[in-house]
């Protein structure tokens, strides 16, 4: 099976979330999807440039689509949940409003370039689910993740609002589960399942976002889970970079790993932690790992 997609990466693949870069075109090369990455794409916003200008958050991100066009790209693909949601945003809003997207043509125009709304957004998670097939990649499984149990943190930007992103119920989204159930892991329910990661909101109020990083990391501790796995690297930035200066705000241990989606699977398909860049991360996720790491 070969599939091909326009390869959307993001600001935080090329600078905070190398390790997912390296990650994604590893297992993407294995399992054998090739991703082109759109020559000239610009941020997608991060979900706050429609507060300032709503009008330039669609048009950078139909610009970023109209580049996916020009390649010839049925889809184009993300693995960061807030890019998708803008991307999908911008999408919608110019398919069904007229008059904004010759607004918006107008001014792609000068630069050569015109939305046509010939492509389609996915992320990586929906990909491998919808256009892959979670029987293919159970067949390329050489390393299964017995033993581990898995703690999917969805983020809300890959399920809300439903009318834009729409690709699985948003109240009990399975997704993740069936994917860490082809890998071999086991997947535990916690309360903190589908809570916002507080990303966005880090700066302005720092207080109950370091929070809210503790509760997300002692829910899955509390139901067993050996580590997060989480389909964005925002959430992933948060649960992760963030921890350290959370355990400041709580008397129990805090502790738990968080792994890129790319990674989980990285591990079954056979790679090293080390291929899959895991030493990266701030909290050492490989005495969590070891123990399934060695029992093939």
């Amino acid at each position: 099976m070969r599939l091909r997609y326009a390869f959307f990466p993001g600001c935080t693949l090329e600078s905070a979330a190398e390790e997912l870069m390296i990650s994604t075109k590893k297992v993407a090369s294995a399992l054998g999807i090739e991703l082109i990455e759109i020559n000239g794409w610009t941020c997608c916003g991060a979900s706050h440039i429609q507060d300032v200008d709503n009008l330039l958050a669609t048009s950078i991100n139909a610009r970023n689509i109209a580049l996916a066009e020009e390649m010839g790209a049925i889809k184009m693909l993300t693995v960061c949940n807030t890019c998708t949601l803008m991307l999908r945003t911008a999408k919608l809003k110019m398919d069904k409003n007229e008059k904004l997207r010759t607004q918006v043509n107008e001014g792609l125009g000068r630069a050569g370039l015109q939305y046509n709304g010939t492509t389609e957004v996915t992320h990586l998670l929906w990909a491998l689910i919808e256009e892959y097939g979670l029987e293919n990649l159970r067949a390329k499984v050489v390393r299964p993740l017995t033993g581990l149990k898995v703690a999917n943190f969805y983020g809300c930007h890959i399920v809300m609002p439903p009318d834009v992103m729409g690709f699985e119920n948003h109240m009990n989204p399975q997704s993740m589960e069936m994917v860490a159930e082809v890998l071999g892991a086991e997947s535990v329910d916690f309360d903190q399942r589908l809570a916002c990661c507080g990303f966005h909101s880090v700066y302005p109020a720092e207080r109950e976002v370091m929070d809210l990083t503790g509760k997300n990391c002692l829910s899955p501790k509390y139901a067993g889970a050996d580590c997060i796995v989480t389909p964005c690297p925002l959430c992933q930035l948060q649960l992760d970079a963030y921890q350290p200066e959370a355990q400041k705000k709580f008397t129990e241990d805090i502790t738990m790993p968080i792994l890129h989606l790319p990674q989980l699977i990285g591990l079954a398909l056979g790679f090293s932690p080390e291929e899959l860049a895991i030493q990266r991360h701030v909290v050492d996720a490989i005495p969590a790992l070891k123990q399934t790491l060695v029992t093939v």
